[in-house]
């Protein structure tokens, strides 16, 4: 499997199949989402887009990062979205990095969304599509935060070596400028578990595909192929 490692601004083309790598915390989020319930994730461009669907649909809720916004229903947190019923519900988030390469990637053949939660999940999706180059998109910190580039490595090795121990991977990411600004209280609408959460690796045994319905990016969970299943997609 032939793999590029590029930050948002560095995609030049269309890649084939597209990983969207967002560990702090825009997928640990979304699978948590989805493990609370919610049938589908709208990425949203941009947080008036974002209002906007939620007062075409009330019944959505919509998550934003940061501190609590008129008009939101959460932030993006995983300690305080994993007491959230979100049964049946629909989600629309946006996100600083997350949020923002998922799009930039949505003509792509296929789009997945990820972070160490879903890591073999997403691997062995991965698998099934062997032959095909797979763009690695870190989004965070303009393509050098290393707790999303030391998860989309991950993933990627995983993704050819079944046993690859996650350990020292997730120790850079735990080291990570990102997990000391969470962990100190730097950025808003935190839970104190939140690295924690954003460092478990295999929590979750779906993958997450994003394909346009309707001109919007719908994230949806997707069980994952068994190994000997090559035609999942």
């Amino acid at each position: 499997m032939d793999t590029r490692f590029l930050g948002i601004a560095e995609l030049d083309e269309v890649p084939s199949v597209a990983v969207v790598v967002d560990v702090m915390r825009a997928y640990t989020v979304a699978a948590w989402a989805f493990a609370r319930g919610a049938e589908k994730i709208v990425l949203a461009e941009s947080l008036e887009e974002a209002l906007a669907l939620k007062a075409s649909h009330p019944d959505w809720a919509a998550l934003k990062d940061g501190p609590p916004a008129p008009g939101f229903d959460m932030v993006n947190s995983p300690g305080l979205l994993r007491s959230v019923d979100l049964g049946g519900r629909t989600v629309v988030q946006k996100t600083t990095a997350g949020t923002v390469g998922a799009l930039a990637v949505k003509d792509a053949s296929l789009v997945l969304c990820a972070g160490f939660v879903v890591a073999e999940a997403t691997a062995r999706l991965l698998r099934t599509r062997a032959g095909d180059s797979v763009t690695f998109v870190v989004t965070g910190e303009d393509g050098q935060a290393d707790e999303d580039l030391a998860c989309a490595q991950y993933i990627a090795r995983r993704a050819t070596e079944a046993e690859t121990d996650a350990t020292e991977y997730v120790r850079r990411a735990a080291a990570s400028r990102a997990a000391g600004e969470l962990a100190e209280g730097v950025r808003q609408g935190v839970h104190p578990d939140d690295v924690e959460l954003c460092l478990e690796v295999d929590r979750f045994p779906f993958a997450m595909v994003a394909t346009l319905e309707d001109s919007l990016m719908v994230l949806r969970p997707y069980a994952a192929p068994s190994p000997a299943d090559d035609t999942w997609i």
